[in-house]
């Protein structure tokens, strides 16, 4: 591996400070997507319902949102911005002129985009918490989770952008990959109370529901051996797509 840390945090810090020219426009609209589904759903859907998962309906989305907006941070990151400065931009054909090689280009990219994850989930983290949705000191251990589920995001998301021919796939990704996940992916509802057989088993191959999972027991301070399955999978799976966008990075960026 020809991996140089000060050149991947020259890639980080490049990232950087193009994100603080345009980070108004950047932050508001995925930041406050889901604030306010827990606001509409929370406290309007909330009204309706009494308990959920042995505790009220918002106490139930907080969590969950939390790996959501991490989610959002990782995969905007890692869609659009890096098919434009791969395809459009040629920023990483520039980057190679010097002693920067894929593989600082991968790791760099993959931090930037766990930072954004981690500013988009703590800053969620911060409203729930102005709202009493926190309990002390237990959901401290929601912020671990955070670069954790954006590690996770940002690896699916490389390995996605690095392989499509045109930006318009995009479109595909968001719709029929990060929105269902979003919905089915016990944010909304718990699955093991709406699923049975088979399908509960299905559901555990959703990427988004292990951080969810791993989110609500740091909230509730409930955990189980279930806790190292979500912990193994998040991790093993962002190594694997991590190893395979490797490859992929090499392959583009030297052809």
């Amino acid at each position: 591996m020809s991996l140089s840390l000060p050149y991947a945090l020259s890639v980080w810090r490049r990232n950087a400070a193009m994100y603080k020219r345009t980070w108004k426009w950047n932050i508001l609209p995925n930041f406050f997507e889901p604030v306010f589904y827990l606001f509409s759903i929370g406290l309007g859907v909330g009204a309706y319902v009494s308990q959920m998962g042995g505790m009220s309906y918002i106490q139930f989305l907080a969590p969950g949102l939390v790996c959501v907006a991490a989610m959002n941070g990782a995969s905007f990151e890692v869609t659009y911005n890096i098919f434009v400065r791969l395809t459009f931009e040629k920023s990483y054909d520039a980057m190679l002129t010097t002693p920067i090689e894929p593989d600082d280009v991968l790791a760099g990219e993959v931090l930037w985009a766990v930072t954004r994850a981690c500013i988009y989930g703590g800053c969620f983290f911060i409203v729930l918490a102005l709202f009493g949705l926190t309990p002390w000191p237990s959901s401290l251990l929601a912020l671990f989770v955070i670069p954790i589920a954006g590690l996770l995001f940002a690896a699916i998301g490389i390995v996605f952008s690095l392989r499509i021919p045109n930006i318009d796939m995009f479109s595909f990704y968001f719709t029929l990959f990060v929105t269902p996940l979003f919905l089915f992916s016990d944010v909304f509802f718990p699955l093991k109370e709406r699923l049975s057989g088979v399908w509960l088993w299905v559901a555990e191959i959703l990427p988004l529901l292990h951080p969810v999972r791993l989110a609500r027991a740091a909230f509730s301070g409930q955990w189980s051996l279930v806790v190292l399955w979500d912990l193994v999978y998040t991790l093993g799976l962002s190594a694997l797509l991590l190893w395979w966008g490797r490859y992929s990075v090499r392959r583009r960026l030297t052809n």
